[in-house]
């Protein structure tokens, strides 16, 4: 396995902003956002595409003691802070796959790179982010045995998304992601409903809704087979399409 060091650039996006990553791997590049469970609970994603791919996992600031500043604040700075990223690693083609509030990162990335071409395929699972009527976004509660968030993560969280846990406009500017999108859905998540995972995915133009039975929040911990064939398949299908 090829471990990439870091560069100054890359770990300093910003000054007074150090940023915690762990890039291995060598092959096209995947980008995972982790959401309030932390950068384990994509472990089981990362030792999946690691072989092939050179996968890259930031720890959010503010999580797993990586320093957040008082002015780092909203989901815009996380978001512009992994296009920069990505700029500054001088990648393109990127698979980004976000879970929970890592969904609504990679959401956000894609629609303000239309025309970038940085990201090349989108992977959404068990996503928020936009404001749904009807539809809440309920705080997680993980089963025995079961890794999620801790209180200082949830404090962290709502320091980005503030306390409704949405934001009203996103609906409406996902009609502007240009690049192919999977959007993979428990059928038991009780954080976003498949209902809201429907509507999420609707307003992407041609994105690809699948429900993984017998999962939740995160589908690769009760259901890792399904999941992780679902996710080869759209990215194998992305790979081979025309250019």
């Amino acid at each position: 396995m090829t471990t990439h060091p870091t560069t100054p650039p890359p770990l300093q996006p910003y000054p007074g902003l150090p940023l915690t990553l762990t890039d291995v791997g060598e092959g096209r590049p995947v980008l995972l956002l982790h959401g309030g469970a932390g950068p384990a609970s994509m472990t089981a994603i990362a030792d999946h595409f690691t072989p092939d791919h050179r996968v890259l996992t930031p720890t959010h600031p503010g999580w797993n003691d990586a320093p957040r500043p008082d002015w780092f604040t909203g989901v815009d700075g996380l978001v512009e802070t992994y296009l920069d990223l990505l700029d500054d690693l001088r990648l393109h083609d990127v698979l980004v796959l976000g879970s929970s509030f890592g969904g609504w990162l990679a959401a956000e990335m894609a629609v303000r790179d239309r025309g970038r071409r940085r990201i090349g395929q989108l992977v959404l699972a068990g996503a928020i982010g936009p404001e749904v009527p009807g539809h809440a976004v309920r705080m997680p509660t993980p089963a025995p045995g079961v890794p999620g968030p801790s209180p200082e993560a949830i404090r962290t969280m709502l320091a980005y998304t503030r306390p409704d846990l949405a934001d009203p406009k996103l609906l409406h500017r996902l009609a502007r992601v240009t690049v192919p999108t999977l959007a993979v859905w428990g059928e038991h998540d009780a954080v976003v409903t498949p209902d809201f995972g429907r509507v999420y995915a609707a307003a992407i133009p041609d994105a690809r809704f699948e429900v993984i039975p017998g999962a939740g929040h995160l589908p690769w911990q009760e259901a890792p087979d399904t999941v992780l064939a679902t996710i080869d398949a759209f990215v194998t299908a992305g790979e081979n399409r025309p250019c």
